[in-house]
């Protein structure tokens, strides 16, 4: 737990600083150019086979500061069931920064808090669960328009506790 605080007060004061700077180079404009600046995307997740089914969706938005930086929020829901295992929920938020020191290169950071909802097979004997999953992902892209495509760390990630199977993932970030 003390890594999760020690790489939060690291993370804090960098996304204030970079809010701080982007609100201040565009402190011009007005507010017409603010819904102009939103963009709304997110993704849509599903898996499937041999008793297993995966259904994710996850809408986010930013404000695109500039076109260098931008800051938003998402949603996640998520739905898995194994039969005759188990079924879970996940449900959670996230605050998303992006920075795009040329065009078609995007660097993210994202922290990502999920409440996890388990509920085991009775036959099974194991103990339901209810916790809370954070993750603080890193990542890079190559962005082509409105589509990213790229790779996360989170640095957070825990074996034991976190919803996805590896610290690494692949991502397709999208923003219309």
């Amino acid at each position: 737990m003390n890594r999760f605080y020690s790489i939060i007060k690291i993370t804090i004061p960098f996304f204030f600083i970079i809010l701080s700077v982007s609100h201040n180079l565009n402190a011009q404009q007005n507010h017409d150019d603010f819904w102009n600046s939103v963009r709304f995307g997110g993704s849509v997740g599903l898996s499937f086979g041999d008793g297993f089914f995966s259904g994710t969706l996850a809408p986010s938005a930013i404000y695109e500061f500039n076109n260098q930086v931008a800051l938003g929020l998402g949603l996640n829901g998520t739905y898995n069931s194994q039969k005759n295992f188990y079924k879970s929920t996940i449900f959670g938020g996230s605050i998303i920064s992006l920075f795009s020191p040329i065009n078609e290169i995007q660097l993210s950071a994202e922290f990502e808090e999920l409440n996890v909802n388990r509920k085991w097979e009775d036959d099974l004997g194991i103990a339901d669960e209810n916790y809370w999953s954070p993750a603080l992902f890193l990542g890079a892209g190559y962005r082509n328009g409105n589509v990213t495509i790229g790779i996360r760390y989170d640095l957070l990630y825990d074996k034991n506790k976190s919803i996805y199977a590896d610290a690494w993932a692949p991502f397709v970030r999208f923003y219309f």
